[in-house]
């Protein structure tokens, strides 16, 4: 995938990594929705012609935000466990990271919505893009379950959690951190004050990371 500069000043000299930059730019604000490849060539000042020399369409354009933002969407939880302290019992540490990528992953679709929407946006081939060869995917498999999952099996071999369940675990994880965001996004749940919010997302954390040992 190309690199992603981010901001709003789009060099030219790689005008496809630019239209990416101003698509990204887009989904920031408003979501997949807002991903159009006529408005981001408006952006980078070139014309639609140009655009359609890099992409088949809005929806190859789509899809190649849609991987940008699964990547910083696992960069976020990543961080986030990086900045969870150590501990010397290996499971309570298995734990702590598993809850750490949970929370990252719930933290990242608060703070930018939009991205968070793109990145499980499920881009249609429309107009021109049906009549040319659709090119090949680009993407890497979701990262954000891989690094669940990853977890999950690290905490099973502490001996804390059945190692046959894994990956039903896995997906239950993801469920529940993936539902619990929509809540807060979209749902009855958007409306909770900071404090609250931050509760119910302990408190999730705390089921999913209980939930192993009883699987």
């Amino acid at each position: 995938m190309a690199a992603i500069s981010g901001g709003k000043t789009y060099h030219h000299g790689d005008l496809r990594n630019a239209l990416i930059c101003a698509a990204v730019d887009l989904a920031t604000e408003g979501g997949p929705e807002r991903v159009v490849l006529r408005e981001a060539a408006r952006r980078v000042g070139v014309s639609p012609t140009a655009a359609y020399r890099h992409f088949d369409g809005r929806g190859e354009l789509l899809r190649t935000v849609r991987a940008h933002a699964q990547h910083v969407l696992a960069d976020a939880m990543e961080r986030a466990a990086g900045r969870e302290p150590g501990a010397d019992d290996p499971a309570l540490a298995a734990e702590r990271r598993l809850a750490a990528l949970c929370r990252g992953y719930v933290g990242f679709a608060v703070d930018q919505p939009g991205l968070y929407r793109a990145a499980f946006c499920v881009p249609r081939r429309t107009g021109t893009e049906l009549l040319m060869p659709e090119r090949p995917a680009a993407e890497p498999e979701v990262r954000a379950f891989t690094l669940l999952r990853e977890a999950l099996d690290a905490l099973a071999r502490t001996g804390t959690a059945r190692t046959g369940v894994r990956p039903a675990a896995g997906a239950a994880a993801w469920s529940a951190v993936h539902g619990l965001s929509l809540l807060l996004l979209d749902g009855p749940l958007r409306r909770l004050p900071a404090q609250r919010r931050n509760a119910v997302v302990e408190t999730t954390l705390a089921m999913v990371v209980s939930g192993t040992r009883a699987l």
